[in-house]
């Protein structure tokens, strides 16, 4: 007799739990290699990009069923509008075909979704599909998907400095009473815990302006597989990776004498 779903869930986190450590509650993923995956295959870039669109499907779906509470996706940073038109074109249709496919199959499973990044200069479709994914699913508490679209990290410390600064300018906040909690709170991600987890596809090991401020107490592994290649499998040895470690904090080992 198969098992359900539910107890096959049940049975990877056991599995993931036996080694000891704890499961990571933030999972952020820079999601690379669409292009490189469709140009080793011969095939026109966009081709990754879809292909890519079915790694995000098989991801959520894995982080939902481990538990995982945030699960953060670099989707298109504010650096991507430099890419050929027709390659933005392709990227901006797929945002409105996961609008209309899949957010009714998320908000099934319980799942909210939340959009972080620059908005004001977006189409106005665009921005409506974004308001109208976060509004039908602001109630739901399976987890949180956090969406970065036309995203980069200085822009977003840039600002909360801007804010804090006008703050200041009208007298309701002194410049030496600013603390590092004033700047989270001014940041895309102030009601999202930072993450514990950051994981990159394609064999690259740098961040590419992906929350700075956010990962600095984060844990990195680094995958070799382009994201169209990103399994469940991959997903789990990376939550294994990260359990495997000790956590700090600037602090000091509480195993190693």
């Amino acid at each position: 007799m198969s098992l359900g779903a539910n107890q096959l869930a049940s049975a990877d986190v056991e599995a993931l739990s036996a080694g000891g450590g704890t499961l990571p509650r933030h999972v952020a993923i820079i999601m690379d290699g669409n292009g490189r995956w469709a140009r080793r295959r011969g095939l026109p870039r966009t081709a990754g990009h879809s292909q890519g669109v079915e790694a995000v499907r098989k991801t959520v779906a894995a982080a939902l069923d481990l538990g995982i509470d945030y699960l953060t996706l670099y989707s298109f940073s504010s650096e991507n509008w430099s890419r050929p038109k027709e390659e933005v074109g392709y990227l901006l249709n797929l945002l409105r075909r996961f609008a209309d496919r899949d957010v009714a199959l998320l908000h099934e499973r319980g799942v909210r979704i939340r959009v972080i990044g620059e908005r004001e200069t977006l189409q106005r479709d665009i921005v409506a599909l974004i308001e109208s994914a976060e509004e039908r699913t602001r109630d739901n508490t399976a987890m949180t998907l956090v969406i970065a679209f036309n995203y980069g990290a200085r822009d977003e410390i840039a600002r909360a400095v801007r804010e804090l600064a006008a703050a200041v300018e009208r007298g309701e906040l002194a410049p030496d009473a600013i603390t590092p909690a004033h700047v989270a709170r001014h940041l895309y991600t102030a009601d999202i815990p930072d993450p514990d987890l950051i994981v990159r596809t394609s064999g690259e090991q740098r961040l590419s302006n992906f929350l700075l401020w956010q990962s600095a107490y984060s844990e990195f592994v680094f995958v070799d597989a382009h994201w169209p290649e990103f399994d469940k499998a991959q997903f789990m040895n990376a939550i294994r990776e990260f359990m495997s470690r000790e956590r700090r904090f600037g602090g000091i080992s509480q195993t190693t004498p």
